[in-house]
């Protein structure tokens, strides 16, 4: 962590990450998609986000956001710098979520953003100045809900044959590209074109045992042009060649 504030500006390309200090980022302008632990949030001017330190958190914003972001040192430097303020912003760090800004905090928030941030006396003042403001409010809780796994395996299901965009799912679930990739990997430890690429081989072995198909023509019913790419496919996901595994469910 180089230094505490910040400008930046978010654009399209998704940020992944986590990182052990807590976060806040203020939009200034803009609309930033985000993600904090699987709990999806749209970031807009005059909010701000809490990321508690160590929490896997995905943002990106397709037309552009710009933001101040305050990168807190660590649980050390509350203490001493904020002293009775300290716990009551251990507290709010501690809790991702949303927290709006009255008035005279944007004031502050519009200063900072004017000041010369990168001076290491203005950016620790104005840090403290600004957690100091926010010592009486609670994040509201980002929305939580599972994916709807059903309609999304419906949807692939139907169109295994065709070529599959995450947006597709992205739009079934009602979410930006880029909080459903955060979702995806919070819900289901992988992306959503793993799980597209997962559903497709396991609708292909239930083909295999099933039916009398041929490989190729299986193949090409779960969106796979070349026979070998597809041997190849199913191999990694379930250790053996499609032709292996009809043998071995018709041998038991």
């Amino acid at each position: 962590m180089e230094q505490i504030l910040s400008l930046r500006h978010y654009r399209h390309d998704l940020i992944a990450h986590s990182h052990e200090h807590a976060q806040v980022v203020i939009s200034l302008s803009g609309k930033l998609d985000f993600e904090v632990e699987g709990r999806s949030s749209l970031l807009r001017q005059q909010q701000l986000m809490v990321v508690p330190a160590g929490a896997h958190h995905t943002c990106g914003s397709p037309q552009g956001s710009h933001c101040l972001v305050l990168d807190v040192p660590g649980d050390n430097w509350l203490g001493q710098s904020l002293g009775e303020h300290a716990d009551a912003s251990r507290r709010l760090l501690d809790s991702a979520g949303h927290v709006p800004l009255d008035p005279k905090q944007q004031q502050l928030v519009n200063w900072l953003a004017t000041s010369p941030v990168s001076d290491p006396l203005i950016a620790r003042q104005g840090a403290i100045l600004l957690l100091a403001s926010l010592n009486n409010i609670s994040p509201e809780r980002t929305q939580s809900r599972r994916l709807p796994y059903a309609a999304m395996d419906a949807h692939i299901e139907r169109n295994a044959a065709y070529p599959l965009q995450v947006a597709d799912l992205a739009q079934i679930a009602g979410l930006s590209c880029a909080r459903l990739h955060s979702r995806f990997i919070s819900e289901c430890a992988q992306t959503p074109m793993d799980y597209i690429r997962q559903r497709r081989l396991r609708s292909a072995l239930r083909l295999l045992r099933s039916s009398s198909l041929p490989i190729g023509e299986i193949a090409s019913r779960v969106g796979y042009s070349s026979q070998s790419a597809f041997a190849a496919a199913m191999l990694r996901e379930f250790g053996a060649s499609p032709s292996v595994l009809r043998r071995e469910f018709g041998d038991n």
